[in-house]
C-alpha cells in the first residue's frame, strides 16, 4: 500500500500520479489534499509519514512544488527515510543506496511524465545492501540520539 499525499500546489499531479497507480494496480491510500484550495503542507507530511511509521502503508510519495518542504516535514518522523527527487537517477539511488521509504517530488520542476517515471524507477529498484547497511545503521543511531 502507497500512501500519497499532496498540498494545493502538487495536486493536480497527485490526481495524475492516481490515475497511474490504478492502471497499474497499485493499491494507495490518498491522504489529502482535496483540491487546489490553499492548504498547510506539514499536515498533510505529517499524515502521510505517520501512516509509514504505524504500518498502515508500505511507502509513499509527496508533492508540493518544490518536494522540499514534504521531504523536511516527512524527515522528522522516526524510521522515515524520505528524499526529494527530481529525476530518475535521484529516485534509483533513493533505494538503492539510502532504502528510502518516502519521495517527495516538486510539481512546479516537472511534467507529469516525468513524475511517474520517476515514480516506477523507485519502484522498480530494490534496496542493494552491503556497503550501504553500516551507513543506514549510523543514521539509525543518529536518529535515536535525537529524536526522543
Amino acid at each position: 500500500m502507497i500512501a500519497i499525499g499532496s498540498d494545493h500546489g502538487g495536486y493536480k499531479l497527485k490526481e495524475e500520479i492516481k490515475k497511474y497507480l490504478e492502471e497499474k494496480n497499485i493499491e494507495y491510500k490518498d491522504y489529502g489534499c482535496i483540491s487546489e484550495e490553499s492548504v498547510d503542507y506539514p499536515n498533510i507530511a505529517k499524515e502521510v509519514a505517520k501512516s509509514i511509521q504505524n504500518k498502515e502503508c508500505d511507502s509513499g510519495i509527496l508533492i508540493c512544488r518544490s518536494g522540499l518542504g514534504m521531504s523536511i516535514v516527512a524527515n522528522k518522523f522516526k524510521g522515515i527515510i524520505c528524499a526529494a527527487c527530481h529525476d530518475e537517477i535521484t529516485a534509483k539511488y533513493a533505494k538503492l543506496h539510502n532504502n528510502s521509504n518516502l519521495i517527495a517530488i516538486g510539481a512546479d520542476n516537472i511534467t507529469t511524465n516525468e513524475a511517474i517515471c520517476i515514480l516506477r524507477m523507485w519502484l522498480a529498484t530494490s534496496y542493494e545492501g552491503g556497503r550501504h547497511d553500516e551507513r543506514l545503521k549510523l543514521i539509525k543511531k543518529i536518529e535515536e540520539e535525537n529524536m526522543k
